[in-house]
């Protein structure tokens, strides 16, 4: 781009600045705001190599009241609070506060995809604000030091935190290169699945590698454990094996050379080693042997864009780069967790395989490896010019979680025992075992479109297949196998849905619902017809969060008692689906699920708490007191009762009925009786109605409360002040409920 059309760029893209509040003077702080953007953008086209595509909007300045965390927990896009102690004065601490949050602006419209990196917006703001003077006058501090203090907040949100980052980016000459390189990531719209780290910010080894371990969820991806550097990359030794065999088309059997010193995997080698035995192993002489063939794939086949996408620093040349002989790449635990995760997704055979390690491969015979039984692990060793081991690794993978741990100095068989150690620290918090719901189900599913924040996979025979950056059919994504959106939740957009769609924190599948008939008495309307069919989309997060999805869902302002006691029941629910055969759905047919949200303390304690004894599906409603008046047309009401209808009554549970009828000069009235749910539902009423009357040719409606009023009041729990069993003993009583199908799609 040439100097002139970078300026029209620039001038193009300087947002409009709005003064709300008191925040004072505003001609002069509108101008000072309008100089520091053009400064902030003339950095971003510097080094990022280019101005940014689009033009911002409006961004509000306001004096300050306290804003919830979101984001970086420095404001939100198009709002900048300022704390003026001074009112009418535009002092110097004032005027670097606005650079400050102006450069967060600046990345969250530049750079959407680096809004979740918190240390590379801190990094970035204290640059080019021009507040890095006033921090190096602190007392000195050494670079070690200054990498504990951000490594142990990487929120950068203490004056500490940012006295130590500013410390690092002074070690810079200029601008930082890692800023800047970075900040091309951003112009040229790269994903941006790995953070920025401390030792890429500093540009040197600022400090030794110590141990590591992280803890993720198999069905969600939130990390659940996280201890020491987990975003480190680091050689990795034979960890990456399980890729290789995965990647391999024909595995061949080869016969060991016993002059070989990579063949020295372990006493009673048979004749010929077939790959399972080489991975459980570790035989190295085999994969040298097998590209050796020429039939061994190469930069770990289909599974090489995966590994790049969550941090690994190269491409292998050779298969000794693959299997880690050659310390030439490196990466993180946290990148490795999450390739371990797609890998148990797309081949759970190779998971399986290597569900024996501890019991004939590099972690039999040790005290620990009773406790892995079933654990699917994978070690590897990174030795020095001496053979002394440098880094050991030890990555497992059971039907909840993945964990990968990284000792310095240590074999992975010395510290095998702390692998079921952090498994059992991470289940402290209860429900991490798999929760399904069907979702979607009342769009067509050519509507719904779903883009991932991280590294995005779709799984094809076994194979991982890159997502799209942009949104795309959730269909497509799921035509052939698991979409899984790797160190992120999936976002999932329709048409007039939320704007910016939802998130989904979990794996999506696609699983064709038997065909639906609707008993006699059960709503037909189109909503009701597609709830009871369920859907094609089938969503798998763990239990805890698909909890409190639907409880946000139900009552996003319910606390205490009250939401642990519907907490309960919703978890209890997720186990006894409306669907015989098939996940529960995400409509009010079963229980209302719009994503995944923050858990909250009270879900979490609901699902520490011994399970529900009750067998059945347990309803539950918003019930209160609150009253209400609808109307709905004459033949609405007659297409779901009957023609003729003449009188209507309701009392418990039931509305009674009465149509006419003629035959010939003879007129008769028949009697009938429904479960008013049918009623409600149909007609789309808040609840069972108390009363009901005839207007012409409209009936009017009148009760209290929101909805089927059986079981489960919650705005009765409310107000009980009750513990949450106490509640559920006065919703359910102690004997087993009567099993209901009464419930309709709203």
């Amino acid at each position: 781009m040439g100097w002139a059309a970078m300026v029209a760029a620039l001038l193009a893209a300087t947002p409009t600045f709005v003064t709300r509040g008191d925040v004072t003077p505003e001609p002069e702080l509108r101008r000072e705001a309008e100089a520091g953007w053009a400064a902030l953008e003339a950095v971003y086209v510097a080094r990022a190599g280019g101005a940014p595509a689009k033009a911002p909007g409006a961004i509000v300045l306001q004096r300050g009241v306290a804003l919830p965390p979101e984001r970086n927990a420095q404001g939100r896009p198009g709002l900048v609070e300022l704390r003026q102690n001074a009112p009418g004065v535009l002092d110097a601490r004032l005027r670097l506060a606005l650079r400050h949050e102006l450069a967060h602006q600046l990345l969250w419209w530049a750079c959407p995809q680096s809004s979740e990196d918190r240390l590379f917006h801190e990094a970035f703001a204290l640059a080019v604000s021009g507040e890095l003077p006033e921090w190096r006058d602190a007392p000195y501090q050494s670079l070690s030091r200054a990498a504990a203090d951000v490594a142990s907040s990487p929120a950068v949100d203490s004056p500490r935190a940012r006295r130590a980052l500013a410390r690092l980016l002074g070690e810079s000459v200029g601008f930082p290169q890692a800023l800047s390189r970075r900040l091309r990531q951003c112009h040229d719209g790269a994903r941006w699945v790995v953070p920025l780290s401390i030792d890429e910010l500093a540009d040197v080894q600022v400090r030794a590698a110590g141990p590591a371990t992280v803890v993720v969820s198999r069905h969600s991806g939130e990390v659940l454990l996280s201890e020491g550097d987990v975003r480190r990359a680091l050689p990795y030794g034979s960890a990456l094996k399980p890729f290789v065999y995965a990647a391999g088309v024909a595995h061949p059997e080869l016969s060991p050379r016993a002059e070989a010193q990579e063949w020295a995997c372990g006493p009673r080698l048979p004749e010929k080693v077939d790959a399972r035995t080489a991975l459980l192993r570790s035989c190295n002489g085999y994969f040298l042997d097998w590209e050796a063939r020429g039939s061994a794939p190469k930069a770990f086949g289909a599974w090489g864009p995966v590994l790049s996408a969550v941090g690994l620093t190269g491409t292998p040349v050779d298969m000794a780069d693959a299997i880690g002989l050659r310390s030439t790449l490196a990466l993180s635990p946290w990148g490795m967790a999450q390739a371990f995760r797609l890998l148990a997704e797309a081949r759970p055979d190779v998971v399986a395989l290597l569900s024996d390690n501890a019991a004939r491969g590099t972690l039999a015979e040790l005290p620990a490896s009773k406790a892995l039984v079933g654990v699917a692990t994978k070690t590897g060793t990174v030795r020095d010019a001496a053979s002394r081991p440098r880094y050991g690794w030890i990555a497992a993978v059971d039907a909840d979680l993945v964990v990968v741990a990284v000792r310095p100095g240590r074999m992975p068989r010395s510290f095998a025992e702390e692998v079921p150690e952090a498994m059992a620290r991470a289940r402290k918090q209860a429900g991490l075992e798999a929760a399904r719901v069907q979702v979607l189900g009342l769009l067509a599913s050519k509507d719904v479109e779903a883009r991932c924040g991280g590294a995005g996979f779709s799984v094809e025979e076994g194979a991982p297949r890159a997502a799209p950056v942009d949104w795309a059919r959730l269909e497509g994504l799921t035509a052939r196998g698991a979409a899984v959106c790797l160190g992120a939740p999936w976002r999932v957009r329709f048409p007039k849905g939320p704007e910016g769609g939802r998130d989904y924190a979990g794996v999506f599948t696609w699983s064709t619902p038997p065909a639906y008939r609707p008993p006699p008495g059960v709503p037909t309307s189109p909503s009701a017809m597609k709830a009871r069919r369920g859907s094609d989309f089938v969503f798998r997060t763990t239990r805890l969060q698909y909890t409190a999805g639907v409880v946000a869902a139900e009552d996003v302002t319910l606390k205490g008692e009250a939401r642990v006691a519907l907490a309960r029941v919703v978890a209890h629910n997720e186990r006894h689906s409306r669907h015989p055969g098939r996940p529960v759905c995400d409509t009010t047919h079963c229980q209302a699920f719009q994503g995944t949200v923050r858990v909250q303390r009270d879900e979490t304690r609901a699902l520490g708490l011994p399970p529900l004894r009750w067998r059945e599906w347990l309803l539950f409603s918003q019930g209160g007191q609150a009253p209400w008046r609808e109307t709905r047309p004459r033949g609405e009401v007659e297409r779901l009762l009957g023609k003729g209808l003449v009188s209507l009554r309701f009392e418990s549970g039931k509305v009674n009925y009465l149509l006419t009828t003629r035959d010939g000069e003879a007129t008769y009235q028949d009697g009938r009786s429904l479960p008013c749910e049918v009623l409600r539902s149909g007609l789309r009423l808040p609840a069972c109605p108390r009363v009901a009357s005839f207007d012409g040719s409209v009936l009017v409606f009148e009760g209290r409360g929101r909805g089927h009023g059986e079981g489960l009041d919650v705005e009765a729990a409310k107000a009980s002040g009750q513990g949450s069993d106490e509640i559920l003993e006065r919703a359910y009583g102690r004997e087993r409920p009567v099993p209901r199908d009464v419930d309709g799609a709203e």
